[in-house]
């Protein structure tokens, strides 16, 4: 993966207008905050969401025990393949709006625990 856009993992501040504001920086579109820090990430919408979307995470699935899902402005089902292959990779999943898992994040952060957060931006 290249370059993160942020190396850590800082609280998001805000979300919406199609991105996201963290650490006095904005982002736009959607970001896949990783243990390795914080990158841009492709899916536009849930719908454009593929399996590979998640390689990334995969790479650093050793340092991740939680992924929270933001799947845009409502709560998506993803795939049962999805919930498989990151179950194999030892990671479970939390699905919920993308506004909620910003704010679930916001929370977990302070905790130290092993999560990473794919959210999708929202208009």
């Amino acid at each position: 993966m290249p370059n993160p856009h942020y190396p850590g993992n800082p609280l998001i501040d805000a979300y919406g207008n199609g991105g996201f504001r963290f650490a006095d920086m904005s982002h736009q579109g959607s970001i896949l905050i990783l243990p390795s820090g914080v990158h841009g990430w492709r899916p536009e919408t849930f719908a454009d969401l593929v399996q590979d979307d998640f390689d990334p995470l995969f790479e650093e699935s050793a340092m991740v025990d939680f992924l929270l899902l933001g799947t845009g402005d409502e709560h998506q089902i993803v795939p049962a393949a999805l919930h498989t292959k990151l179950r194999s990779h030892g990671i479970n999943l939390d699905i919920m709006s993308t506004g909620a898992a910003a704010r679930t994040w916001n929370v977990v952060l302070p905790e130290k625990r092993r999560f990473a957060a794919a959210l999708i931006a929202v208009k």
